[in-house]
């Protein structure tokens, strides 16, 4: 493990270190990594590579070729902000990415890579990695992801091979898919059970590996303004921050994204209406569980997103989980043990109030039956950053999880933008954190690209339990976490 983290280590700060030289070549770089937009551009990127660029003339539209959106405009603008729509995923009617990687583009060189360029795979990925100092010991727990204090660790280390599904065209079907694998501390998180999920639920590693998305789309355009058939395991789509650390706003996430589900498996229909309605309904195996998995129930999921006609208001609302809402129980490593299976309902509200300064709100209301404290157990041995130790303690009857948390982001420049996070968050009897009570956090953060491959994230913020002592194993109610991440994508 100590080697993984001394090969993030390096790559990251070599890539600060070389961060002049990659900027100085930004105007070439953005040619072969963006749509060409100035003449200027166009014969930049003809003296680097005689006019190769990375992208097939199917991918690389010009000027005013450019794909004819069907959905409304981006609201924002990235970068510098890590996505430019509202929330929702999939998304019809959008152009697929134009961009094109270091990894993917020296592929494309090869002699095999023609075929792969022609249809529109691609393979790339990042390396983030992230340092911290905590008032905290032992864990920085119940937080997440930079759950142990005072250490640089690897979070992610992630390799995708992807074909995005073209549903701007309506003449014909078109299919893609999506796999990425991912390796580092933040797997935790990612865990669902039947899939690797052993390394969480029988061994309570720290590290670990997690085939995170693994699905397959299916783009019919005739129904309604076009429908995406999506089959697999996929991220669930309702949560600001259920996304992976480029796509994030920040490099720590609030208490509310830590406790509730990151991924599915099963099958998915995503309809756009019309530009301002969009339908979802699913049927999957239970929050983060595959359907061969012991705790795996058949679960509904159905979900509404609309958009303003004025483009600056979007609502997106999700009951994410239909089922019984019962604890999962089975035996399992040789002991009794357990599965999550809670229900709820989830929103986000998100507001545009110009080209600079945007917000989003999320909230959910989810209920249990029949839990243990501390959720989803692990087999393994307890260790000092938290978890294992088997199952925790009944709790009879429901019992209840909700909050609400506010993102609100400030552009500063095309670079740079500041976010600030704000929540409250109530475990009513610790089945998901382990420890009961009302939950705040508060926290802002700066995000600065270096350029289209390195990202720096600095932030500072304060988390407390106004009930019990939650932080650092039970020997604190409140944590000052202060640090940073950084991000090298290939």
């Amino acid at each position: 493990m100590k080697k993984f983290r001394n090969f993030a280590s390096t790559v990251v700060f070599t890539a600060i270190l070389i961060t002049p030289e990659i900027s100085s070549a930004n105007d070439i770089e953005n040619c072969s990594n963006q749509t060409y937009n100035t003449d200027e551009c166009k014969k930049k990127c003809a003296a680097k590579n005689n006019s190769n660029d990375s992208k097939s003339k199917d991918e690389k539209p010009k000027g005013d070729d450019k794909p004819k959106r069907r959905a409304l405009p981006a609201p924002f603008e990235s970068p510098p902000f890590p996505s430019a729509e509202f929330q929702g995923f999939p998304l019809v009617g959008v152009p697929y990415s134009d961009t094109i990687y270091p990894l993917t583009e020296a592929i494309y060189k090869r002699p095999w890579g023609e075929c792969l360029k022609k249809n529109r795979i691609k393979i790339y990925g990042w390396i983030n990695a992230s340092g911290n100092l905590s008032s905290c010991k032992h864990s920085n727990t119940p937080d997440s992801y930079w759950v142990v204090p005072n250490r640089f660790e690897m979070d992610q280390f992630l390799l995708r091979v992807e074909r995005e599904v073209d549903s701007v065209q309506t003449d014909h079907v078109d299919i893609g898919f999506r796999s990425s694998f991912l390796y580092g501390m933040d797997y935790r998180y990612m865990t669902a059970g039947g899939w690797t999920s052993y390394q969480l639920l029988k061994y309570n590693n720290l590290y670990g590996y997690d085939f995170t998305e693994q699905y397959v789309d299916v783009y019919i355009p005739k129904v309604a303004q076009g429908l995406i058939i999506r089959m697999g395991r996929w991220i669930a789509c309702p949560d600001i921050e259920t996304q992976f650390a480029p796509d994030n706003y920040m490099g720590t996430h609030s208490l509310l994204f830590t406790f509730d589900t990151y991924t599915q498996t099963g099958i998915m229909f995503t309809w756009m209406l019309n530009k301002y309605w969009t339908v979802q309904a699913c049927l999957h195996a239970g929050t983060d569980m595959a359907p061969w998995y012991k705790g795996a129930v058949p679960t509904g999921m159905f979900g509404v997103r609309w958009v303003s006609h004025s483009n600056k208001d979007s609502i997106y609302l999700v009951l994410n989980d239909i089922n019984s809402a019962k604890f999962r129980r089975f035996h399992q490593y040789g002991q009794k043990l357990g599965h999550d299976n809670f229900n709820y309902l989830v929103g986000t509200w998100q507001h545009k109030f110009n080209d600079d300064i945007h917000t989003k709100t999320e909230g959910y209301f989810m209920w249990q039956r029949d839990a243990v404290v501390g959720g989803t157990p692990s087999a393994g041995p307890v260790k000092s950053f938290g978890g294992g130790g088997g199952i925790g303690a009944d709790i009879p009857g429901t019992t209840w999880a909700y909050g609400v948390v506010n993102y609100t982001m400030f552009k500063l420049s095309k670079k740079d933008f500041v976010t600030v996070r704000n929540e409250v968050w109530r475990d009513a009897d610790g089945e998901r954190s382990g420890f009961a009570g009302t939950y705040t956090s508060h926290a802002i953060g700066l995000s600065h690209n270096f350029n289209e491959l390195v990202q720096i994230r600095p932030e500072i913020g304060y988390y407390r339990n106004w009930d019990h002592k939650a932080f650092d194993l039970g020997k604190r109610k409140g944590t000052i976490i202060a640090g940073f991440d950084v991000t090298v994508r290939f």
